[in-house]
């Protein structure tokens, strides 16, 4: 059997720039991507300015270009369900409603946090939407994932487990690990590659011989599918059928999403990182921004006109900067918090 190593066009930044095929989809489900990808963008933005400014500290790694990944896999999710993050998951944990001003908290350090100001812009948690924590160690929460799809299938009522990671993380043992385990056992758990082709500063190309990161899932026996991750309608009819799987006990699943990040690895910079200049195929990458795509679709489809479009992003550069500043009014956390709020193991007092 021959195995499916490179991604072809979805790799080619010079192709897949047209309107996203809406055919059959829900307008009000189409309206609240839409909405979701803005809100995501506009945030990440603010909090990339401010880091330009120094008011932010914390290293921020930013996901703008890449919102229809979070926004698509959300959309078949429920709050009961078990969602992981990684090192770049601002948009993870909006995508599912985590709360904007206590994001914007975090990456502050403010009492009000979603982390209560102990974790910056790398360890994010909103339980309550079921986000349960991203942490910069790559690869981390992957296994982490398999052991919440184990007890979401102990505990009988459907829930699933979702596993963010990058196309790097894919190089780490612990994600094959993973991928075994929940292979073996059937385990409900997706999956999800962002791959934006880098790993900090090296290029997939500089790591592997191939730039299909699915191939690692099909291995195991594993339900994979690569997709156009800068269309925010294939990723969500991808998942729905994924989770679909999963609900009914048919295994785990993987869904690989083809992106592009547009600023650095970290930091609010976008043509050059860690020494790596990506000017040129910047340039094109932006011609599929998957905010874009979605709205011209949409406006050929009457469903959204200019007008009705520039309200929408007038109104969630409101939101986002309202948030900010009531954020950036939040107390510091207490003194005392700097050892009730962490781990310490220690001899004596």
């Amino acid at each position: 059997m021959s195995v499916q190593m490179h991604l072809g066009v979805l790799a080619d930044p010079s192709r897949g720039s047209e309107p996203v095929d809406i055919r059959g989809e829900d307008p009000g489900a189409l309206r609240a991507y839409l909405r979701k990808m803005v809100l995501i963008r506009r945030a990440e933005e603010i909090i990339g300015d401010r880091v330009a400014s120094g008011e932010v500290r914390t290293p921020c790694h930013l996901a703008i270009g890449q919102e229809a990944i979070a926004v698509g896999v959300s959309a078949s999710l429920r709050p009961t369900d078990r969602v992981f993050g990684a090192h770049r998951s601002h948009s993870h944990y909006l995508a599912l409603g985590g709360d904007l001003e206590a994001l914007f908290a975090e990456v502050l350090g403010r009492d009000s946090g979603c982390s209560r100001g102990m974790g910056g812009s790398m360890h994010l948690y909103a339980g309550h939407v079921g986000f349960l924590g991203s942490v910069p160690i790559v690869a981390g929460t992957v296994p982490l994932a398999v052991g919440a799809a184990l007890a979401a299938r102990k505990d009988g009522r459907g829930d699933i487990a979702v596993a963010y990671f990058g196309d790097g993380a894919a190089e780490e043992g612990a994600v094959h690990e993973s991928f075994n385990l929940a292979a073996l056992w059937k385990l409900p758990v997706l999956f999800v590659c962002e791959n934006n082709l880098f790993s900090s500063h090296l290029h997939i190309s500089l790591r592997q011989p191939g730039d299909r990161v699915a191939r690692f899932a099909e291995a195991h026996g594993m339900e994979a599918r690569t997709v156009d991750g800068n269309d925010v309608v294939a990723v969500a009819r991808t998942v729905r059928e994924l989770v679909g799987r999963l609900r009914r006990g048919e295994g785990p699943a993987m869904i690989e999403a083809v992106t592009y990040r547009w600023r650095g690895h970290v930091g609010p910079r976008e043509d050059d990182d860690v020494g790596v200049n990506r000017s040129r195929d910047l340039v094109l990458w932006r011609r599929r921004d998957p905010v874009r795509r979605l709205a011209d679709a949409m406006a050929s489809a009457r469903l959204l006109d200019e007008e009705s479009f520039a309200e929408l992003q007038t109104q969630v550069a409101e939101e986002v900067r309202d948030a900010w500043a009531r954020a950036e009014k939040a107390p510091w956390p207490p003194r005392e918090a700097l050892l009730s709020r962490v781990y310490w193991h220690g001899r004596g007092q």
